[in-house]
């Protein structure tokens, strides 16, 4: 039967296949790139949001997918699949996930404004857990500034959708392409502070307009 859960998996699932983030796919196909984020899947009542029709047929034609296709995307999930799952959360993808260095990061061009990796042909790491999903990619630390806890080379899982608390491990990207790892602070509506991993460092604080996105490392390979 066609479910909420089924639908939102589909459209994950046909970003995946394109190597697009579901915010890369509503950009490819002229929609707002917050389209199919996952605060857009329920209302603040509670209720379910689903996509409109318009949205799925002009994704479709952006990815030259058949209606055909699209449903059997949809029918590729059965309900045993999300038995203990909230609305939102989709199983484990069988592909890796984009890898990217601080210094890409902090280059432009490479992000789309929801804070994912835009475009194709990165390099890919697998996540080496059951909670890897198409909202998630990893960066590779280079340099010293982020010691002791992370070294160079070690790779950081990162989640822009996750809310983020304070005391939360963060990566921010500054709209002048500053890209640091950090410790949530205190988050107003008007500012950020962050506290510094290595304590050789400065800590630091920004005012909400000088922030391009932040993103909650989930994991580190350490």
């Amino acid at each position: 039967m066609l479910s909420h859960a089924h639908i939102w998996s589909a459209i994950e699932a046909l970003a995946s296949r394109n190597n697009l983030s579901p915010s890369g796919l509503a950009r490819l196909a002229g929609l707002d790139p917050t389209s199919f984020n996952k605060s857009k899947r329920q209302g603040a009542d509670g209720r379910l949001r689903w996509p409109s029709t318009e949205s799925l047929a002009k994704i479709m034609q952006a990815t030259g997918t058949s209606f055909d296709e699209f449903a059997r995307l949809v029918g590729d999930h059965d309900d045993a699949q999300y038995d203990g799952l909230p609305s939102g959360h989709f199983p484990p993808q069988s592909n890796g996930i984009p890898l990217l260095g601080f210094a890409q990061a902090g280059a432009g061009g490479y992000f789309d404004d929801a804070g994912f990796p835009a475009g194709q042909g990165w390099e890919q790491v697998d996540f080496p857990t059951q909670d890897a999903n198409n909202n998630v990619y990893a960066l590779e630390v280079q340099g010293e500034s982020m010691m002791p806890l992370y070294r160079d080379g070690d790779v950081l899982i990162v989640e822009p959708n996750a809310q983020i608390r304070k005391g939360d491990r963060i990566v921010v990207r500054t709209k002048d392409g500053e890209v640091m790892a950090k410790i949530l602070s205190r988050d107003t509506a008007q500012s950020i502070e962050l506290l510094s991993l290595n304590p050789e460092h400065p800590n630091r604080q920004f005012a909400k307009t000088e922030i391009d996105w932040t993103a909650r490392i989930i994991w580190a390979s350490q």
